[in-house]
């Protein structure tokens, strides 16, 4: 019984560190899935204007110019078109990151 805690616990372990190993905090740009790392940096207007015909937002990772879907779309409303600094979850088999928090990139 002790052996099946002790390997219980350490799987346990095990998984938060790996769950916390995939949060980050990353520099860039929320922009739309038709134009992507095409909209870093040119302003609102137009990522705004994407957005209101049907593409996603999505975030671009500014160092390595990657285009990441985001998972809860509603986290960046208030950031489309904006330089921001993000915290979140990602998932790099589906190039996906869910938002845990964001703010103007300072």
């Amino acid at each position: 019984m002790k052996r099946v805690l002790s390997v219980a616990a350490a799987v346990f372990s095990l998984s938060v560190m790996a769950w916390a190993a995939d949060s980050t905090q990353v520099k860039g740009w929320i922009s739309d899935s038709g134009c992507g790392a095409k909209h870093a940096g040119s302003g609102a207007a137009c990522v705004k204007g994407c957005i209101k015909s049907g593409k996603a937002p999505v975030f671009v990772d500014e160092e390595k110019k990657q285009v990441w879907a985001i998972d809860n779309p509603d986290a960046v409303k208030d950031f489309y078109g904006d330089h921001v600094t993000v915290t979140g979850t990602t998932d790099t088999d589906k190039m996906s990151v869910h938002i845990d928090s964001i703010a103007e990139a300072k």
